[in-house]
């Protein structure tokens, strides 16, 4: 039985501090059925600014923000969201309060879960931070979709972490910094009952003043649920 298909792009879009206009286009020419956000809004007028992010993409807002501390998740109208919730890991004094976004959808009868990350700089923090996130993505049931600036590659422990157990392209095409990639430190991880018919790293001129990272873009096939 063939699956359903779902595009997911992951996308740290830099507090939206560059190209608003090519960021904008750039999603709506990549027409995701998901955008997993890092670096969203999370501060004053949170709200409005990611609702505004979503109309202007032609999504709506799924969960996120500031209770998920700047990690958001936008979807187009093919997909219903039935429930959300948000982690928050423990902060280390003097540096940032991070978190992860969850939602469960549904998609033309498939269900799926998708979360979101974005991981400390500090590499005395990331593995923590990475095993909390695990764990709550080890609890999830059927099939899930990770995708987070890691800011560390697949080398990394925190990486490795993440990755253990589910399914992401091995092709090492670097995310950052978009002017001139070095690093891949932007990940996205599916559970093995999810195929990856498409992984793409999009490096074009519009990519690269949108924001300092790249954004991944998966087609993916969800298992149906239909008999």
């Amino acid at each position: 039985m063939p699956g359903v298909p779902l595009r997911v792009v992951s996308y740290n879009v830099h507090g939206l501090r560059d190209d608003r206009a090519a960021l904008v286009g750039l999603v709506k020419e990549l027409a995701p059925d998901v955008l997993v956000i890092q670096e969203a809004p999370r501060r004053f007028r949170w709200r409005h600014r990611c609702a505004l992010l979503a109309a202007d993409t032609g999504l709506v807002v799924a969960a996120g923000g500031l209770p998920s501390l700047g990690n958001l998740l936008l979807v187009s109208l093919r997909v219903a969201i039935r429930r959300s919730w948000c982690l928050r890991y423990p902060l280390t004094p003097g540096r940032h309060l991070r978190g992860a976004v969850f939602a469960e959808g549904a998609v033309r009868g498939a269900t799926f879960t998708v979360s979101g990350s974005h991981l400390a700089t500090d590499p005395a923090e990331r593995p923590a931070q990475a095993a909390l996130w695990k764990a709550e993505l080890s609890r999830v049931e059927g099939p899930l979709i990770a995708a987070a600036d890691l800011n560390e590659g697949p080398g990394g422990g925190a990486w490795r972490t993440v990755q253990d157990g589910l399914l992401s392209s091995g092709d090492d095409v670097p995310t950052f910094p978009a002017a001139v990639p070095q690093r891949r430190i932007d990940g996205l991880f599916v559970t093995p009952d999810v195929s990856i018919e498409r992984y793409e790293i999009i490096s074009t001129e519009r990519a690269r003043a949108a924001s300092d990272h790249l954004p991944v873009v998966a087609d993916l096939l969800l298992p149906s649920s239909q008999p």
